[in-house]
């Protein structure tokens, strides 16, 4: 299968995968009390990513406490259909690099970076039974692409949606460079994907094909609650979107994981990630990019 993703990259110096330093933690991190809400009614279990301070960003805590929720869903006989959601002003700003990243020998840095992608983006296309994404906000990146993996996509008139990979100067990940072109067409995901880095609101996210509904603000997640037992009463089971399979969504995820990695540890994206964290004056973390930056020509050959 070919997996789209070259055109959708701005091309860098280097012709062959980079590897570099920074490395996502190991370590199995335990969820702050209250980082990820659940009610459940009427056989609908809704998750709320609970940290909006920090806009609901995936660090380790949130992604390995969405994955432990997940699991208990899936064999939970009260949970029929899953709702994810955020709590306001955000859905999710996405992976908070700065909050995942330490260092760590280049070798091991590719194969984890790779594991942990590709594990978070397979909860979502492992999980059994019915999801509908309600997003509130914002979504940015990993946010927006898991949620096309899902059954559903209703948004508030206040999201919109962000995928900057190439700003990032990383490819794209979590099946996006197929999903993205199966819903939207080529042109609305290149738009997305490419140099535009089109952030479509919720209206033109609907007319595109991106997400199915939209509803008011106040109103979004008792429209999911309703969407859901909808679902119910089908008896409608685990789909995904496009026309796609399981099977193709996670070799695709494989190969993106691997891709991924390569450019997280490239010197484009290291130099990039100084830029921007010096500009936001987190001077503690821009300093680490600054060194990876710096002395990359010589970790490079422990590769």
């Amino acid at each position: 299968m070919a997996i789209a993703r070259s055109k959708y990259t701005r091309k860098t110096n280097s012709s062959r995968a980079d590897l570099a330093i920074p490395v996502t933690s190991t370590t199995t991190s335990q969820a702050s009390p209250g980082l990820l809400l659940t009610h459940k009614r009427d056989g609908v279990t809704t998750l709320t990513m609970n940290a909006p301070a920090r806009l609901n960003g995936w660090t380790m805590q949130m992604m390995d406490a969405l994955k432990r929720a997940f699991m208990i869903a899936a064999t939970d006989d009260e949970t029929k259909v899953l709702v994810l959601t955020g709590a306001d002003p955000y859905y999710c700003a996405g992976v908070n690099l700065a909050a995942t990243l330490k260092l760590a020998h280049p070798r091991k840095l590719h194969a984890m970076i790779t594991r942990h992608n590709q594990e978070l983006f397979d909860a979502f296309l492992d999980f059994p039974k019915p999801i509908l994404v309600a997003v509130n906000g914002p979504a940015i990146g990993a946010s927006v692409t898991s949620a096309t993996l899902c059954d559903g996509i209703i948004a508030s008139k206040k999201a919109t949606f962000s995928t900057p990979f190439t700003w990032l100067q990383i490819p794209p990940e979590g099946c996006s460079s197929v999903q993205f072109e199966r819903l939207m067409g080529q042109a609305n995901a290149e738009r997305m994907l490419g140099e535009e880095g089109w952030r479509p609101s919720a209206q033109e996210a609907l007319e595109a094909g991106l997400v199915q509904w939209v509803a008011p603000h106040d109103q979004l997640l008792d429209e999911a609650q309703r969407i859901a037992l909808d679902w119910i009463a089908a008896d409608a089971s685990r789909s995904y979107r496009g026309g796609s399979t399981p099977d193709e969504l996670k070799a695709v995820n494989a190969a993106e994981s691997v891709a991924l990695a390569s450019a997280f540890l490239s010197a484009p994206f290291i130099a990039n990630q100084f830029k921007f964290l010096w500009g936001k004056k987190k001077r503690g973390p821009a300093l680490m990019f600054l060194f990876l930056w710096i002395s990359r020509p010589v970790w490079a050959r422990f590769l």
